[in-house]
């Protein structure tokens, strides 16, 4: 079941999640080797970990519809705020909810639920995308754009629209179901404005993914109808008998063509798509499904056939929302980490933690009421290493309310030592080259670092931000600890970065290595620096570890000569400029905590 793990770590994760059952601390004391190579795994290096911004209603950000600019962009630094604390890599914001912008379009209006009138402008007349990237990246965040594709409206009143909305040049785009306005799926014309519409953010916008969530065609809804018979009839040109699979070809077209044209307008922009968690059940004699009983899985109720999208490679990423419990008997949680993970076809999976369930009151799935479920699910998507790759909350008012403290837990443990977003070795394999002119300063109890980025890679990708690690005189130095990263430093283009480690202990030897990472987080080969800790005024110049002759400054930052790499710190991968950030992204590295039991370090909280 869980590949990836010893046989007593195997035993342990199946007698506490297979069955939803506990162990009692008799019991624990019977698997010695089990908690020891529990307590022996080191964080993951590499993770994602996210959440959801939600706009549409207000959910998340902006706090209601009409703030000031200068309201909405402290609200917006705070959930940041929240969520850097929290050790979060990355952010989604829905910038396009109900075909509406929350940015300067020529195709779509102003959304209302920045300004509080569709197609008003903000009151200062400025952009605000720029601004929510910017902020993300000085924190060290990727920002996924969140589109909803199909969704026009969330009523059907359509005095309400605004001139420059679709609705008004192109009614026969829309379907009425359920008292909103739907884009009709089937219309090669609503296709081409979709795409236009997320090429045009690609284009202008430093984004680093597209983003799309569950609603293709809508949830079915007793006694409703989706009338799109016409189109049906009008637009199916291989002729295909079943109204159902028609419509999935129709979601099938409008993903492949995407991904081909975000991959032909910028690279490195990444695709991703956050399905309902179940893709189709076993017990409705679909084979490749899984063992779940949900209600409306996306390949027959939402024509969404994301597994064959995984298959074909047309996604870079899933995020299968997972909202159910370890112990919710018609979903398991278990069971569908267990599923995606052997049907993600080496692309990468995130998965949904549904977060807001925790603030409910329901008797449906009262787990969530425990405030150690969600570090169960964490640590149980890290038994699946290299197979689920991170986590993603909904959502971001979730993460800042600390509900039952499970933020607390992220900070303090699961979170607490930094994490490089994984890399997608389909789309860039290619590491940048080396920092150059490596300076170290000691005076007094601090050691200031300087360095500038090296040349752009023969792929053209410079340094987006750089790893700084630190290690003690005597340590074997490993980049594959997080537990010594000291810094991820991003500084502004064309600046070279500084770091104060104000940590250092006086008469202390340190060695420090720097590695550069490009914006797909490829990371390069490193450089050293060592300062004795002797006492008075130290200034040392960077190697490469390994080699004897030190990268002398320069005014211009200049190759280093090839070197032999360091043994004991080799890189598993051989080792548009972003938006202007602010000097450097801080990693705080915190005094190790008083030591938990058994049932503490396992799932968090006390003993």
């Amino acid at each position: 079941m869980l590949r990836s793990l010893a046989a007593g770590r195997l035993l342990l994760v199946l007698l506490l999640l297979g069955s939803g059952a506990w162990l009692t601390p008799s019991q624990a004391q019977t698997t010695p080797d089990a908690a020891e190579v529990v307590e022996a795994l080191p964080p993951p290096k590499r993770e994602l970990r996210a959440m959801w911004i939600a706009t549409v209603e207000n959910i998340d950000w902006p706090n209601q519809r009409g703030e000031t600019p200068d309201q909405y962009r402290r609200e917006y630094r705070r959930l940041l705020d929240a969520g850097q604390r929290a050790g979060l890599n990355a952010v989604f914001v829905q910038i396009r909810p109900a075909s509406d912008a929350f940015y300067k379009s020529d195709l779509e209006p102003w959304s209302r639920w920045l300004t509080g009138t569709q197609g008003k402008a903000p009151a200062d007349g400025v952009d605000p995308l720029p601004f929510l990237i910017t902020e993300a990246h000085r924190r060290g965040m990727e920002f996924h754009a969140w589109f909803n594709p199909y969704r026009a409206s969330m009523d059907s009143v359509t005095r309400r629209l605004a001139p420059n909305h679709p609705y008004r040049q192109h009614p026969e785009w829309f379907l009425r179901f359920t008292g909103k306005l739907l884009y009709n799926p089937g219309l090669p014309e609503v296709r081409d404005h979709i795409t236009r519409v997320i090429l045009d953010v690609v284009r202008r916008y430093d984004i680093d993914a597209v983003h799309f969530d569950d609603y293709f065609y809508p949830y079915p809804e007793a006694g409703q109808v989706l009338h799109d018979e016409a189109a049906f009839r009008a637009f199916n040109p291989d002729s295909i008998a079943k109204i159902g699979d028609w419509r999935r070809r129709n979601v099938d077209i409008l993903i492949h063509d995407l991904h081909d044209s975000i991959q032909a307008t910028k690279r490195w922009v990444k695709f991703g798509i956050s399905p309902f968690g179940v893709w189709m059940n076993k017990s409705k004699d679909f084979p490749q499904g899984s063992d779940t009983r949900a209600g409306q899985p996306s390949y027959s109720n939402l024509y969404a056939d994301t597994r064959g999208w995984l298959e074909k490679g047309w996604i870079d990423y899933i995020v299968p929302q997972l909202y159910w419990s370890t112990n919710f008997r018609l979903c398991p949680y278990p069971v569908l980490v267990e599923w995606w993970a052997n049907n993600k076809f080496d692309r990468h999976l995130y998965i949904g933690h549904g977060t807001y369930r925790m603030f409910e009151s329901t008797r449906s799935d009262t787990t969530w009421r425990n405030p150690r479920e969600l570090p169960r699910q964490i640590r149980l998507n890290r038994s699946y290493e290299g197979e689920v790759n991170g986590s993603v909350f909904f959502s971001a008012k979730s993460v800042m309310r600390n509900p039952l403290h499970t933020t607390d837990t992220l900070t303090q443990d699961l979170f607490r030592y930094p994490a490089l977003v994984p890399t997608m070795p389909w789309k860039d394999a290619l590491p940048p080259l080396p920092v150059t002119n490596l300076l170290l300063r000691r005076t007094g109890p601090t050691v200031t670092l300087s360095w500038q980025s090296g040349p752009p890679a023969t792929d053209g990708d410079a340094a987006t931000y750089y790893v700084l690690y630190r290690f003690e005189a005597n340590e074997a130095s490993s980049p594959n600890d997080p537990r010594r990263i000291l810094a991820l430093p991003r500084p502004a283009p064309g600046y070279p970065a500084t770091y104060v480690d104000t940590t250092a202990v006086p008469g202390q030897a340190y060695a420090y290595y720097v590695t550069a990472v490009d914006r797909m987080h490829n990371e390069g080969r490193p450089m050293r620096v060592i300062t004795t800790g002797q006492a008075g005024p130290e200034i040392a110049q960077g190697q490469a570890p390994g080699g004897t002759k030190p990268v002398a400054a320069a005014p211009i930052a200049t190759p280093a000569a090839p070197t032999k790499p360091d043994p004991r710190f080799t890189l598993p991968n051989g080792g548009e400029s972003p938006d202007k950030a602010a000097p450097f992204t801080k990693v705080k590295v915190k005094e190790k905590p008083k030591k938990r039991g058994f049932f503490g370090r396992l799932f968090g909280g006390g003993n």
